[in-house]
């Protein structure tokens, strides 16, 4: 969201418009009884709801959430890692692309704070807020000579760093394929300085390829969605702040869930929206991305800061 655009008289959403707690809480409920087992809390950055541990406490008591975690790029976070953790956390997942603070603030939209990220993973360390990972956006000729620093700081802390490709996502990026750094080329460039060994998936539909350094230094994860798509097992939906459910990351559209929600919609009602929306479900982007013909228009997809990442 660079400050270019998103300046101190942008018009964000209104009140109104959001989700209020209580329909954020509805929506996971009937959600958690379909199935899910797993709830995190995203962005844009959610730790500007200064009402966030409380919105925690609340899906902490929903039966069935396994893992109940926020992804946020800590800017915000050392002095709410304490009750984040009180409410019922289970972990955090901090998004860092780099450790030097030039690049960091370049990719960050020239804004946010290296030592305050690095302050907030402290708290969250301190408060028990782990396994903590540190996902980070790998660009060639941006931030991948900075890969290594990153990796070798983290190393032997238990922090697990994910390295992530270049995404198209939404249509602000500048994204171009040669910027791409293949995870298979990091993996080999790492394997060099500190020998991986390949370790097994968490659960069903994991999204990164799980490594471990030889010496016990810890574990690293590779997210390959450019060179090795993994639609077939996506297991993730989306809830945007505004009420729209999304099926993929790079959707061109939502499903408003909003509008039956303050219609009067009951939990089964609910409950058959979101089935019926995720049974029906085609999405293969990450498939089918480059497949396009030179004069087809490059489809307008949905801005990741309205979604969540």
């Amino acid at each position: 969201m660079p400050e270019s655009k998103f300046h101190a008289d942008y018009r964000f959403l209104q009140k109104a418009e959001r989700l209020s707690h209580d329909e954020i809480v509805r929506v996971a409920s009937v959600a958690v009884r379909l199935g899910v087992s797993k709830l995190r809390l995203t962005g844009g950055e959610p730790l500007l709801d200064r009402k966030v541990p409380a919105l925690v406490a609340r899906l902490r008591e929903l039966d069935g959430v396994d893992d109940l975690a926020l992804t946020t790029n800590a800017t915000l976070l050392a002095p709410q890692a304490g009750a984040l953790a009180a409410a019922g956390l289970d972990r955090v997942t901090i998004s860092l692309d780099s450790l030097d603070a030039g690049v960091f603030r370049a990719m960050s939209g020239n804004r946010g704070d290296l030592d305050r990220v690095l302050e907030g993973i402290a708290a969250a360390e301190r408060a028990g807020l782990a396994p903590i990972k540190i996902n980070a956006v790998v660009q060639r000729g941006v931030n991948d000579h900075t890969v290594m620093g990153l990796l070798e700081h983290f190393r032997g802390t238990g922090h697990i760093v994910r390295l992530i490709e270049f995404m198209d996502v939404g249509n602000r990026n500048g994204w171009r394929l040669e910027e791409v750094v293949p995870s298979r080329e990091l993996l080999q460039r790492i394997d060099q300085r500190w020998p991986l060994e390949p370790i097994g998936r968490n659960y069903p539909g994991e999204v990164a390829r799980r490594y471990r350094y030889a010496d016990g230094g810890g574990e690293i994860g590779f997210i390959s969605s450019v060179t090795e798509p993994f639609c077939g097992s996506c297991s993730r939906a989306r809830l945007s702040a505004d009420g729209n459910l999304y099926t993929c990351l790079f959707a061109t559209a939502g499903h408003d869930i909003r509008k039956p929600l303050r219609n009067g919609a009951t939990d089964d009602e609910l409950a058959d929206l979101l089935a019926g929306i995720w049974s029906r479900r085609t999405d293969r982007y990450s498939e089918l991305r480059g497949r396009a013909t030179a004069d087809e228009q490059p489809l307008r997809k949905v801005e990741m800061y309205r979604m969540g990442g």
